[in-house]
């Protein structure tokens, strides 16, 4: 058993693991807020884990190169999703007010801390 055996025999099944809590968690959670939590946080690192695990097990460094360049899309494009979705959920007051500790865009909103006008802007009635 090589050394690259052991990381997939690690990888793998962890990252089916963190996969299997980002499911629970999508499922149980009673908020959207912490639906896209579940959906976005464990499911990156169980992507990365597998990928890694697979990533050993190429015999060829360019395709083992190519899953790192698709888990380094995954983790730049997850946060943005998100961000995006919470942005939308919160513009048509869906966020529920009670399961906030603190409400940091509405104190920025209520001072004028808005960027500018863009058309296509999803937080903007058009």
């Amino acid at each position: 058993m090589t050394a690259a055996d052991v990381v997939t025999a690690v990888t793998l099944p962890l990252g089916a693991l963190f996969a299997f809590v980002g499911t629970v968690g999508l499922v149980r959670f009673p908020t959207l807020l912490g639906r896209v939590h579940a959906a976005t946080k464990p499911d990156t690192v169980a992507l990365i884990l597998i990928l890694v695990g697979a990533a050993c097990q190429l015999p060829d460094v360019r395709v083992a190169a190519l899953l790192a360049l698709a888990a380094l899309f995954q983790m730049l494009t997850v946060p943005v999703l998100a961000q995006t979705i919470g942005r939308v959920a919160y513009s048509r007051g869906e966020i529920s007010e009670e399961h906030m500790v603190g409400d940091e865009l509405a104190e920025a909103l209520e001072r004028g801390d808005r960027p500018e006008h863009r058309p296509g802007r999803l937080d903007e009635p058009t």
